[in-house]
């Protein structure tokens, strides 16, 4: 059921509230694209430099700890 509006000043302050609501979803979407980029860089999807960096030192260690053991 359409609202009735009585004046003017009611039209105005829904109109404001619309705006605004339609700026929030538009932030929204601009994060969630900006977050969603942001995921894709190659250092995130690997782990991070320091993941990648942390694994392989952890694979040289455990080598030469296999080493030490035949």
């Amino acid at each position: 059921m359409p609202k009735k509006y009585t004046s003017f000043k009611e039209i105005d302050q829904d109109l404001k509230i619309l705006k605004l609501q339609q700026e929030i979803e538009r932030e929204n979407m601009k994060l969630s694209f900006n977050t969603a980029k942001s995921s894709l860089y190659p250092t995130n999807l690997l782990g991070g430099v320091g993941g990648v960096l942390q694994k392989l030192i952890m694979s040289l260690v455990a080598r030469k700890v296999m080493k030490k053991f035949h």
